[in-house]
């Protein structure tokens, strides 16, 4: 997948393939057209449409925003197709109406306001590329942020749960599950609602679970899925505890080193026959074959943790040193470069 440049005639597609084109001008807008999405949301713009068309100072009037401003936004929103203009009146596009409303069940509002979050951190990138020091991003939010976070997150889980669970590797039989640094939960959720004698344990920071527990209670999981606060690079995971461990968006936090030693007492946590499954944005080998998507991945999480991420070979090789079996690679059809990379402790 990648970002970039559309050409809509054979006269754009032409100049694009010359060469010709001074693309990087036009990249170096994309945030600017990102934040006319996020501040339209932001400042309600298009839930003052939900309920149909309006003129622009009526869209104006119910968004609190001034009308002149107002119709300005709203006729460059119509130019990226967020909006549909007919008879001096705007309505909602598909788009819009499907994921930047608060009510509709595909809604990936709370996900585009993280976005304030993840631009602030961005904007750090050339302090940490001259410096190489990453931010704390989880240590310092507020208790305001942390929860604008944990909700954009369980938004991002649920593009992919629904693929990521039918194809995540679970013992016949599994009862027990952990899900290291779960927070929101709802991949246990989506996982206990598939396998119905299931039940997991979500493991993560307490500033995470407190934020995270209005999130999982909405749910309606009962003492299924409950969460547990703690550390889990410190704490005792126990032994022959579980049928499957679950550590998703995890690895990408901690260098080499920890994430061996992790892998290693996740290991000793599963039972004979146990998968150990890490889902993660996976690094190309190569520059040559990276993704867009999976290099910029690489590079924001090296800016917002300890490391980046991995390769599927690199986690495999942390599954075979702790003496687990690994499995297959797992690349995930819609969530373009990420995967799973599943491991099996081998049956008594």
């Amino acid at each position: 997948m990648r970002y970039g440049l559309v050409a809509t005639n054979p006269i754009e597609r032409a100049a694009l393939a010359t060469g010709l084109v001074p693309t990087p001008l036009i990249d170096t807008y994309a945030a600017a057209f990102g934040e006319v999405v996020l501040v339209a949301t932001e400042q309600g713009i298009f839930e003052a449409l939900k309920d149909g068309p309006l003129d622009a100072p009526g869209v104006a009037a119910r968004a609190g925003t001034d009308p002149k401003a107002t119709e300005k936004i709203l006729n460059l929103l119509t130019s990226m197709r967020y909006l549909r203009w007919t008879d001096g009146r705007f309505r909602l596009g598909r788009t819009a109406r499907r994921y930047l409303l608060t009510g509709s069940p595909h809604s990936a509002r709370d996900m585009v306001l993280m976005k304030r979050l993840e631009l602030r951190w961005i904007d750090a990138l050339g302090g940490f590329l001259r410096s190489g020091e990453p931010l704390d991003v989880h240590g310092s939010m507020s208790e305001a942020e942390w929860g604008l976070y944990q909700r954009g997150m369980r938004v991002q889980a649920g593009l992919s749960a629904t693929e990521a669970t039918r194809r995540t590797p679970v013992p016949k039989g599994a009862r027990e599950m952990l899900d290291i640094g779960g927070s929101h939960g709802y991949f246990s959720v989506a996982l206990c609602r598939r396998y119905p004698g299931l039940r997991s344990v979500v493991l993560d920071l307490p500033q995470a679970v407190e934020h995270a527990a209005p999130i999982l209670a909405s749910e309606g999981m009962g003492d299924r899925v409950v969460h547990r606060a703690g550390d889990a690079l410190r704490d005792d995971l126990g032994e022959d505890a579980y049928d499957l461990i679950l550590a998703w968006s995890l690895v990408h936090h901690f260098d080499e080193a920890t994430n061996r030693e992790l892998v290693r007492r996740a290991a000793r946590a599963l039972r004979p026959g146990g998968v150990l499954a890490i889902g993660e944005a996976i690094r190309s080998r190569t520059p040559a074959k990276a993704n867009q998507l999976t290099a910029f991945f690489d590079l924001y999480f090296s800016l917002t943790s300890e490391a980046g991420t991995w390769t599927f070979e690199e986690m495999a090789s942390w599954q075979r040193d702790a003496g687990l079996v690994p499995r297959r690679p797992i690349r995930l059809l819609m969530s373009p470069g990420a995967g799973i990379q599943a491991a099996t402790r081998a049956a008594a």
